[in-house]
Parts: C-alpha cells; structure tokens; sequence
C-alpha cells in the first residue's frame, strides 16, 4: 500500500469518473457525472483550446487582464458547477465576470460584443438530474470542428489533475472542490441583461404592440422575468402565471396535449380577471427557445371558450425571415416542408444541415463568404440564428449566431399586428403542411445508434436514395445527384431490404400509403412516402432519448404518426429496435 504522502488523486476516487461527451450544442450529462472535477477539467481545458487557436479574444482585448463572463440557468445544480467553473477560470489566470442567471443568448451576445470567450452552465430543456456546460469561442459558439481539440485539451487536464497530490489537490475523493477551495462567486453583473434589453428596444418600437395581451408562462424559464420586460417595452400588455421554484423541463419542440390542457387552464384563469389573451408565450429552460401559442376564441351555447393552436419552431422561422427578408437560410433537415416550398416561390433555396446549431453555423458562414448579406438560420426548436447585421425599422440588429428566442417572439408578434392578423391568420396563410414531434425517454442510446446504422449508405457521400420502378438515384447533401443502380446491380439489394425493412413497420396498414419513396440519412432516417407523410427518426446528440419527427398535409395525421411512434411497448419506434438488434 503506498504512503499518504505518496498518494495521487487519481488513487483516492471513489468513484468512477465518466468523461462528458458533446452533444448538439455543448456538454451535457448526469449532475451525478458532473463533479467539480470534471467541470473543471472541462472549462480549463477549453480555455487552453481557445487560447492555442486564437479564440480566446478578438480584436485588441488585453488577455493579460482578462475576465470570462459566465452565466447559468434556474437549476438546482447550476450555482455548484458554476463555483466549479470560475475555480478552474481563477486558476488558469483570469478573473470571472459573474452575469448571473440569464438566458444563453444574452451572455453570448455580451461576450461577442466585448470579444471574449465565454461559459454558461445550462441543461436546456432536459430533466433536473442533468446539466451541462456550454462554451463559446469570441467569435461565437464553438464549431464541430473545435471539438476534437477541446476534447483533447480536456483530457490533458483530467490527467494533470488525477496525478496531483492528494494534500495539494483542491479536490476530495468524490470529485467535489475541498471545502478550503470553493470560491463563491463574485457579484453578479447586470451588463449582458441591459445590452439585451437594448439590443430590441433599438430596433422595435415601443408601442409596435400596443393592444396585445399576452399570457407569459414562467415556469423556470431563466428568461421568466426579462422576456416579459422586453414584451411590455414594446407596448404589449403581458399577464405572468404558472411561475414554479421548482425545475421544470419542458422541450419546446415536443408540446404535449397535457401542456397545451395545461395553458389553456392558465389562459381560462387570466381571462376571467384581465379580458381577451391573444398568445401565450415563454422558452425552454435556458431561454434560447421560444414558445408561442396561439388563442382564439369562439362562440357557442355556453358562451365564449377559447382554443390554443401550438405553432411549431420551424414555421415560426419561416415566419421571421420573412419578417427580415433574409436573402440566405439554412436550416436542418428536419424542418417542416412548408419552409422549403415558401423561400422556392421567392427564388431562394434553402440550405439543408444536420440538426444542432453548428451545423447551421458552418451553413452561415460559407452564405456570408459567398457574398451574402442577409443570413439567418434557425432550428425545428424555433431558436433564431442571426448570422449578419440587419437593418430592421430603420436601425440596425446586430449579428448573434446562436439561438435565440426574443428574436423570432418579436418578430411573429410584430408581423401579425403590422398585417393586422392573428396568429392563426398569419400561420393560416403559409404552404399546408403541418408538423409534430415526440421522443421516447430512457431509450438505449446503443439501440439508437444501431437503428441509425442499419440503413446508412457505405459511401458517406450518400445522403439520400430515392427509390423508382426500375432504378435507385443517389444524392449528396447539397441535392446533387452522385449517381443511380440498376435493379440488377448488386448495389441495390441493400438500400431496397432497408426499404422494405422500413415499410414493414412505416405500414400501409398504418396509413403510410404507397410505400417509401426517398430516405435520407444526413441526421438520423428520414422517410418520404408516397403519399406525402414524411417520418423522421433520429437520436439525441447527448441523452438517451430517441425522437420521432413527422409532417404531413393534416395537423391530425401528423399527431397520429407520432403517437404511432411512440406507443409502448409495441409502437414503430420499439419495433424498429426489435429489429436491429
């Protein structure tokens, strides 16, 4: 046995340690596997890629005096990862700008304008026993290309850390900052929430929506009490409710009927003590999301009742680049049909990407080097990437590539009344297709990843593969055809079993008629069938979830695929892992 005095870190753990993955934007994982030790080891080890590769600060910023703004969401785990972040800050040298508890954009908007790195702590949307750290380049979010770099830094700390001292290591056997090394975090720092205020108080006019009433759903929303700010800044008259001091995760992109019941019951209440509620608004967890929700009343028998219509992310984006009249829009392959037939009819293609914000990112940045001047992009979750300065009502809106959700709340909001419609009427108007969105939680990410597997081309230049009476055509991602197969060509066998294998679960029993007639693998299966339903499987980046997006020409056939989706224990979805594995 060795001496005490000869003992390392790495051989006093009591546990396990378990290195963070990336998932579509950012780290997340278990706040179990989220020690003080690994956050820290993912912050430093961050800023030693920043720093390496010039993206620790932009322009003249001194580094030799610098302070790393960081900020964190409402849960219960964020303050302890916080200390955990600005240790490992203080400790590489710099000081921390605390910006307390605030949405992800406003942070990264202060860090960009002030040309600095920077660290949120947020989970987003996902359960109260997980967290995440996010971190941003000066230039913005961190890219699919950094994160090997990142990955590798980090692992250099973890190593360095493990084979520290015991007696001059800050941290115990559990992961978790000695009592004598945790630091409490400095006084919060109110700049990067008035520079949000100000950045849409410049550019939308304070009585743009004077007249509207609308019912702000707080839950724990970090944004909770600055979106309604905003909203009465611009003239709306804004009813809070449902606030709650307990984490609640909700995914914009997967509004259930037991949450629209439960705003409809909000929306009752209000009405009966301030009048007509013309929306309901509010975010996911780290306010980078919006959720809009139309309300409309009508009359019958026993008076006046009201009816909420959820308006999908990607319909809302259509919505504000519209709003924006942007000349270049990337979007991920899951987004609703309706936006690609819309930007058609105006003479503008729409750029296809995997989903997550980099993704779109990358898709932004070779718009703006191919001499684009209006660039936007947004996600399925309705979260608005600006990729360039704009001029709106005659003032400029400054770039801010990550998602946003103020952004494209303002935008729908202030189209409707210009048009002097109601969101119904302003969605009403748009290409007839309609969305919905489920996932199955808890699903075996391995299971996931095989499913994904066993219909993915060999050639990674195949995206998609269209099948026809006679022959196979091949795609890549930019809608270039790479080729076709004979019937006889031996190619073909493989890509027309996983078709036959999908039809077998996707059924003409079920209502999928015709059969498939394109499949596209760029981020999970995308089935198009013959009769125009669209059905798109696809893993979470960082979670064992398994998702389950559909479109088609109804509202109520697009829920009726999900729901097929997701039933258990013998809905598609579960037949599908049946028969991979």
């Amino acid at each position: 046995m060795k001496e005490n005095n000869n003992l390392k870190l790495r051989d006093i753990l009591n546990y396990k340690p378990k290195a963070s993955k990336f998932g579509t934007s950012g780290v997340r994982a278990l706040v179990s596997d989220l020690t003080d030790l690994e956050v820290y080891s993912l912050t430093q080890g961050a800023l030693w890629f920043f720093k390496t590769s010039s993206k620790l600060v932009c322009g003249e910023v001194d580094q030799q005096n610098l302070i790393i703004p960081i900020a964190g969401d409402l849960r219960p785990s964020s303050d302890r990862l916080l200390r955990a972040t600005s240790r490992a800050i203080l400790d590489t040298g710099y000081d921390t700008d605390y910006m307390g508890k605030l949405p992800t954009p406003a942070l990264t908007f202060y860090a960009l304008e002030n040309g600095i790195a920077s660290f949120i702590v947020t989970g987003s949307h996902i359960p109260a026993d997980r967290n995440g750290q996010k971190a941003n380049r000066c230039d913005g979010e961190v890219l699919k290309t950094d994160e090997k770099g990142i990955v590798e830094g980090v692992k250099v700390i973890r190593n360095e850390l493990y084979d520290q001292a015991v007696e001059t290591s800050p941290f115990d056997e559990n992961g978790m900052l000695k009592a004598e090394s945790v630091r409490s975090l400095p006084e919060e720092n109110t700049a990067a929430v008035e520079l949000y205020k100000t950045r849409y108080r410049t550019v939308f006019p304070g009585d743009g929506l004077t007249g509207k009433r609308l019912l702000f759903f707080q839950y724990s929303a970090v944004g909770r009490d600055l979106v309604p700010e905003i909203l009465r800044n611009c003239g709306a008259e804004v009813v809070e409710a449902g606030r709650s001091d307990q984490f609640v995760p909700i995914d914009t992109e997967a509004i259930s009927a037991a949450h629209l019941q439960m705003l409809e019951e909000l929306v009752v209440d209000s009405r009966k003590k301030y009048g007509k509620i013309d929306a309901v608004i509010s975010t996911d967890g780290d306010s980078d999301r919006p959720l809009i929700v139309a309300v409309d009343e009508t009359e019958g028998q026993h008076g006046t009742s009201v009816v909420l219509r959820f308006i999908p992310g990607d319909l809302l984006g259509l919505i504000v680049a519209d709003y924006l009249n942007a000349d270049s829009i990337a979007v991920p392959i899951s987004t609703n049909p309706a936006v690609h037939e819309f930007f058609l009819d105006k003479g503008i293609a729409t750029r296809k990407t995997r989903i997550g914000s980099p993704y779109v990112i990358e898709a932004m940045q070779q718009a703006l080097s191919e001499g684009k001047n209006r660039v936007v992009s947004w996600e399925a979750n309705g979260g608005f990437l600006l990729g360039s300065d704009i001029v709106v009502n005659n003032a400029k809106l400054k770039a801010l590539p990550t998602r946003d959700a103020v952004l494209p709340i303002l935008c729908v909001l202030f189209s409707a009344a210009e048009k002097k419609q109601s969101l119904t009427a302003l969605f009403s108007d748009l290409p007839q297709w309609f969305g919905k969105a489920g996932l199955i939680d808890e699903f075996p990410q391995q299971a996931s990843q095989k499913i994904v597997a066993r219909f993915k081309p060999d050639d990674d230049r195949i995206t998609s593969i269209q099948f026809f009476e006679n022959k196979v055509v091949l795609w890549d991602v930019q809608d270039n055809v790479l080729g076709e197969w004979t019937m006889d060509d031996k190619r073909s066998e493989s890509a027309i079993a996983g078709q036959k294998l999908l039809e077998s679960v996707f059924s003409e029993r079920l209502g999928f008629k015709g059969g498939i007639a394109r499949i596209n693998t760029q981020d999970g299966i995308r089935c198009f069938f013959q009769n125009d339903d669209i059905a798109h499987i696809r893993p979470s980046g960082n979670a064992p979830q398994l998702r389950i997006y559909a479109h088609a020409r109804s509202q109520e056939r697009a829920d009726e695929i999900v729901e097929l989706g997701l039933q258990e224990p013998d809905g598609m979805l579960r037949k599908l892992q049946g028969l991979v594995e």
